[in-house]
């Protein structure tokens, strides 16, 4: 499949998925949303698929809307408005519920809806002057799209506080909230994504994607009540293929089919 704003190249059994927009700091418009959702249902429908890694083409991950997009909304009405939100929605929801890790190389900035896109990836990882910012206050608007996403990596204290200021924040700032994994020097940042894409492609495929669905099932409910559905889970794990597979290469101390094949 063929884009206009994205840039997706393969090696293997990892994508790199780069936005492709560096004349407008990788900023969203509605062609650029209806490709990343897309995309994301194809890389789900692709079982030989194991890790993606999301960047940004030029200086900057993604400044969220495009200047141009936004004009037009302005003369848009509330059906159009609630048409457009949803598709928006739908893009997101469609990365975060991705079978295989999504990794954000995140450089520049991560502004309002680029902030979103770092909400919904497993794995982060930032440059250390990278800055962030749910900045949709700024404009007299609101993050209410990205809002679920982002609430569920830097919780309600932490969106109490950027969400009402809109302001800007380092890398520092967003690892100890949480939207970040790991901070690192720009000369540093390729090393540390493949360390992450390597310590991916060492675990079962299988096992990762039963284990993103199960933290969305579980996330917030108290044990008593999981208690049966993670204890069928890891049951269903233990006897499949996948599991009697890591389960003896374990014992038999040498390394998984799965491993072997990268």
């Amino acid at each position: 499949m063929s884009y206009k704003f994205l840039q997706v190249t393969r090696e293997g059994a990892v994508e790199q998925l780069v936005l492709n927009r560096p004349d407008v700091r990788n900023a969203f418009n509605d062609e650029m949303i209806a490709e990343l959702a897309a995309w994301a249902a194809a890389a789900g429908a692709d079982s030989t698929l194991r890790a993606v890694v999301m960047s940004g083409a030029g200086p900057t991950f993604c400044a969220g809307a495009d200047l141009t997009w936004m004009s037009s909304m302005v003369r848009y009405s509330l059906d159009d408005n609630v048409r457009d939100a949803t598709a928006a929605s739908e893009m997101f929801d469609a990365l975060n519920r991705l079978p295989v890790p999504l990794i954000a190389r995140v450089h520049g900035a991560a502004l309002g809806g680029g902030c979103g896109l770092v909400a919904v990836c497993d794995i982060v990882i930032a440059e250390d002057t990278a800055l962030f910012g749910f900045t949709e206050t700024k404009l007299g608007i609101l993050p209410a799209i990205i809002a679920p996403f982002a609430l569920a990596k830097i919780g309600i204290s932490a969106a109490r506080e950027l969400f009402l200021t809109g302001m800007r924040f380092p890398a520092a700032r967003a690892k100890e909230i949480g939207l970040v994994h790991a901070v690192t020097s720009s000369e540093t940042l390729d090393a540390r994504v493949n360390d992450y894409v390597r310590e991916v492609l060492a675990a079962g495929p299988n096992a990762i994607a039963r284990a993103k669905d199960l933290i969305q099932q579980i996330a917030g409910r108290p044990p008593a009540d999981v208690r049966a559905l993670t204890c069928q889970t890891i049951a269903n794990q233990r006897v499949s293929p996948e599991g009697q597979e890591g389960m003896r290469a374990f014992l038999e101390k040498r390394k998984a089919a799965w491993i072997e094949r990268n």
